[in-house]
């Protein structure tokens, strides 16, 4: 088959067509990513016996990803919370459009997650690639600056896939990037729950955040308290997921961001489903990764089968710059100058 072909996907309610590209490359893996917020709709990868299942999440068509859905998406300008909607680069600081109670969550309304973006490069070789555009304008969700972004995916030997970023902006901005895959590695995506996934997190601290998941700016050791969140030696996602904790219940189950250790490209989590055998690890450059356990599921928009999601049938990994970074100085930052183009670079390896 050709490792590079691309069709129309959907239409948009304003008459734009949407395209799909379906990428297939070494070790059994096979991508399909949609122009409708560079998102990941179908990933085939192999289990411990060779054979290929889809392992994220998705729609069963255009209309089931409009608005406020993340599936699969590229996130920004800024991937989780930031307090108050409020963006503060040095002295300056912007209200930016809330979406998320007095919030802002995942880019705001007008999130990348909404952006339809364009095909500057096709590479259908051996590893192939792809490489997505998109121009956010100057005030998107009140973000200051004009700020092009691409998003390049490509399949590398032996099985791994590798989602790359670069954004450049005429003023001051942040980009904290990340995808918003929702992973289910039985291969049978969304027909039960993922809490016998065995996970493994190398973190010995977390950020510490109030009801509304906003970080106090306190540190915490993951083994604090019931040590639920400790995942450094793995363990399956639902033996402590009904711990005593406190955001664990007001969340039912994992929403937290884990402070990496280490720094550089390094591993970030490790993900194995006991039934099939097939595991992912995730790495990354960035300083962060947050854990999402699909708390409630989603009884409104159907799956790709027709059905619906139910509570913890899938997880998120979403390797990112902390919460509410830009308000907290002591946090590792992710602030671009005007001009001067930012990378980072996340793998999936299974």
């Amino acid at each position: 088959m050709e490792a590079l072909t691309s069709r129309i996907f959907g239409t948009l309610p304003d008459g734009r067509e949407v395209r799909s590209w379906t990428l297939r490359g070494p070790g059994g893996l096979e991508l399909e990513v949609l122009a409708y917020g560079a998102r990941i709709h179908r990933l085939l990868a192999p289990d411990a016996s060779g054979q290929t299942g889809d392992v994220v999440l998705g729609r069963a068509d255009l209309a089931g990803y409009l608005g406020a859905d993340y599936q699969g998406a590229c996130i920004g300008r800024f991937a989780n919370r930031l307090g108050g909607a409020v963006l503060r680069i040095g002295e300056a600081s912007w209200q930016l459009d809330r979406n998320d109670g007095q919030h802002s969550l995942h880019g705001g309304p007008l999130g990348l997650h909404q952006a339809v973006f364009a095909a500057v490069d096709e590479c259908a070789a051996e590893e192939p690639s792809l490489t997505l555009e998109y121009v956010s304008p100057d005030g998107e969700s009140k973000f200051p600056g004009t700020m092009r972004v691409r998003v390049r995916y490509a399949l590398r030997a032996p099985a791994t896939l590798e989602i790359s970023y670069e954004a450049v902006c005429d003023q001051a901005c942040v980009f904290n990037p990340t995808n918003h895959s929702f992973f289910d590695l039985s291969g049978s995506v969304g027909s039960s729950d993922v809490l016998d996934t065995v996970l493994e997190i190398p973190a010995s601290r977390l950020t510490v955040c109030d009801d509304d998941l906003i970080p106090t700016g306190e540190l915490a050791p993951v083994d604090a308290g019931t040590g639920a969140f400790d995942f450094r030696s793995g363990k399956a996602i639902g033996r402590d997921i009904g711990a005593d904790e406190r955001l664990l219940k007001k969340c039912g189950g994992y929403d937290q961001n884990f402070c990496v250790d280490g720094a550089g490209f390094r591993k970030h989590a490790r993900a194995t489903d006991p039934a099939s055998g097939r595991s992912m690890e995730v790495w990354s450059d960035l300083p962060g990764v947050q854990l999402y356990t699909f708390n409630f599921g989603d009884s409104e928009r159907p799956d790709k089968l027709g059905a619906f999601y139910g509570p913890h049938s899938a997880f998120c990994l979403e390797t990112q710059f902390w919460p509410d970074t830009p308000n907290h100085a002591e946090f590792p930052q992710c602030t671009l100058e005007p001009g001067v183009a930012f990378t980072t670079r996340t793998e999936y390896r299974f």
